[in-house]
């Protein structure tokens, strides 16, 4: 019975999309996300950032101030960003993933990938973000 329960579910349960499956105004929708993100980093709006992560996010980091903490640690390029160029919307884990040319901080380069998920109400947030370096061929 459990098996078919679970069978069930998963054959009720709309696809994962993927970048391919998304329309043109779902890939102005996740730009916006980000850019409105980046914005909240350079005012240091933790409140505003933290609202643009999704829920599996917020659950982790639980408050605005322990997000924002993570990402001065970690995502230097992202969050005092020299330089940002959105590139293609690819899919990783499954989901919609937005690759971002970033100049940090030190000058170097770096491509942010920002995972996306989109909510029940349609909107988009962000679902994580993978910063890889650049060599200095690509940059």
């Amino acid at each position: 019975m459990r098996a078919l329960l679970i069978a069930l579910v998963l054959l009720l349960s709309p696809p994962a999309l993927g970048a391919d499956d998304l329309a043109g105004n779902d890939r102005a929708a996740i730009q916006t996300v980000i850019q409105s993100q980046l914005d909240a980093f350079q005012r240091d709006d933790g409140v505003a950032a933290f609202g643009f992560a999704s829920p599996m996010i917020q659950d982790l980091f639980r408050t605005p101030e322990g997000f924002m903490a993570m990402v001065k640690r970690g995502y230097a390029p992202v969050y005092r960003p020299q330089q940002v160029v959105f590139q293609d919307l690819v899919t990783m884990r499954g989901k919609p993933t937005q690759r971002v040319w970033v100049v940090g901080p030190d000058g170097r380069a770096v491509i942010a990938y920002y995972v996306m998920e989109q909510q029940a109400d349609g909107t988009w947030r962000i679902d994580g973000c993978i910063l890889e370096p650049v060599s200095d061929a690509e940059a």
